[in-house]
């Protein structure tokens, strides 16, 4: 099964090795058939501390690497 893959904006660079990315996804409301913008963050892991707030990044799934960390940043 291939890994997803989503992007998104760096929202925090606070953490060792972590930034919190902001990822809006738009879809068609079933009822009022308006479009709906909804976002949610994801912690994903940054090995060289390399991204900073307002970076566009991809990130993918992973294995684990911390209790909250499920997500990897890819190459911009």
């Amino acid at each position: 099964m291939p890994k997803r893959i989503l992007q998104g904006v760096v929202t925090s660079d606070q953490n060792a090795q972590t930034v919190t990315v902001s990822v809006e996804r738009r879809f068609t409301h079933p009822v009022l058939k308006k479009t709906i913008r909804k976002s949610k963050k994801y912690r994903a892991h940054d090995e060289n501390n390399t991204f900073k707030v307002g970076d566009s990044v991809r990130i993918q799934e992973c294995a684990p690497k911390s209790k909250t960390k499920r997500w990897e940043v890819v190459a911009e």
